[in-house]
């Protein structure tokens, strides 16, 4: 297959190599002077990109999807698939699944220098079905949903509610560890509450929270103070004793 990735940067050089690899025709743009990846053909304009290509990928930065977008679109070829995988906001996937046919909204569900072009995938859009088609072969897991442009990634945008949160209190977790002489200590307390049972864990973390919530706001405006103590800036402790605070008050 005849593809183009738009972005070679850190995630689209992965997929176009990888692409390459598997043995597709691979044409990439990027306006920005860098490495072009094994096997990939380094186009001068868009339209030299995307004017045969049977799949366009699009791995640019958010802010200029829309642009990208519409550069493309009268210079697809008629039954082309164009797959989004950046990281828009649900209502902006909308507006480009109405002005582009066979438009996916694709969502990336994990750290692709970590996985390469293993990272699961999150699909929707009337082309979710042809970039399943084309990645699945790479070894990716591809979960296509039945719906339009936009679900793939409001699921994202709730899934980072939990991993970008988890990943800030961990980090300021260890950084309090640290400053305490404890780091190893945090680290296995960490582990040993993330292992088991996660549904019970959700549970626990749904009843106890309110059950419990004016005490633990007092617990974490101490915690809060004590980070503050060690030098360790608090802004989730602080985040979590707000939050605390107003569970407190909703009956």
């Amino acid at each position: 297959m005849r593809c183009a990735v738009i972005g070679l940067g850190e995630a689209g050089s992965v997929y176009a190599a990888a692409l390459a690899a598997a043995g597709h025709e691979v044409l990439g743009y990027d306006p920005r002077p860098g490495d072009t990846p094994a096997g990939v053909t380094r186009t001068a304009t868009l339209r030299d990109t995307v004017g045969d290509a049977e799949l366009v990928l699009v791995l640019t930065g958010a802010s200029a999807a829309a642009d990208v977008a519409e550069a493309c679109r009268d210079r697809l070829r008629p039954g082309s698939a164009y797959a989004d995988f950046t990281s828009s906001a649900p209502e902006v996937m909308e507006r480009l699944g109405r002005r582009i046919e066979n438009f996916a909204d694709v969502a990336i569900l994990g750290p692709v220098p970590l996985h390469g072009a293993t990272v699961p995938l999150m699909v929707s859009g009337p082309g979710a079905d042809a970039l399943a088609g084309l990645m699945r072969p790479l070894g990716t897991p591809v979960e296509v949903l039945a719906a339009a442009p936009g679900a793939a990634m409001a699921r994202k945008l709730l899934r980072s509610v939990f991993m970008k949160g988890l990943a800030s209190v961990v980090c300021e977790a260890v950084a309090a560890g640290q400053a305490a002489g404890d780091e190893e200590w945090i680290r296995g307390e960490i582990a040993r509450q993330l292992s088991g049972d996660g549904q019970a864990v959700i549970d626990r973390f749904l009843t106890g929270t309110r059950t419990h919530a004016v005490r633990r706001a007092q617990e974490m405006r101490d915690t809060g103070a004590y980070l503050s103590g060690l030098g360790v800036p608090a802004e989730m402790t602080r985040a979590a004793e707000q939050t605390l605070r107003r569970l407190a008050t909703v009956t």
